[in-house]
């Protein structure tokens, strides 16, 4: 599953966010209004990929997709793994809501957020850009 990050412009906002906003004992949830029609799959091994500002940067494993409330108040809610997962830097297009991820167009992993990554995501990205990773 492919996401906007919106808000963080980077993934150490988003984690920083998340300790901030963080209830002791409650998972880490995202809420969508519609839920995935391949659900399945999602939960089975797949990942929510995270877009900053024009390029994937991290994802976090799906633990649960499931839908709550009835008539207008329906929505999905997304369990995430705590661990934020750093990618190689992809470049994506804007788009709303979220989107499927192929599998084969997933970035390969860096290494887990915040455990201190070979290169910094901004030196990365700016190599993506003029093609020279």
């Amino acid at each position: 599953m492919l996401k906007l990050c919106v808000g963080c412009d980077t993934v150490e906002e988003l984690l920083e966010w998340r300790r901030d906003s963080r209830v002791a004992g409650q998972p880490w949830i995202l809420r969508t209004r519609q839920t995935p029609k391949r659900a399945t799959e999602l939960v089975e091994g797949g990942s929510l990929y995270r877009v900053y500002k024009g390029f994937i940067l991290s994802r976090q494993p799906i633990l649960a997709v499931k839908t709550v409330g009835d008539g207008q108040a329906r929505r999905c809610e997304v369990t995430l793994d705590e661990q934020v997962i750093l990618t190689a830097p992809t470049p994506r297009r804007p788009f709303q809501g979220w989107r499927y991820l192929d599998p084969a167009d997933a970035p390969d992993d860096l290494a887990p957020a915040g455990e201190g990554a070979a290169l910094p995501q901004d030196l990365a990205r700016r190599l993506r850009e003029i093609g020279a990773w």
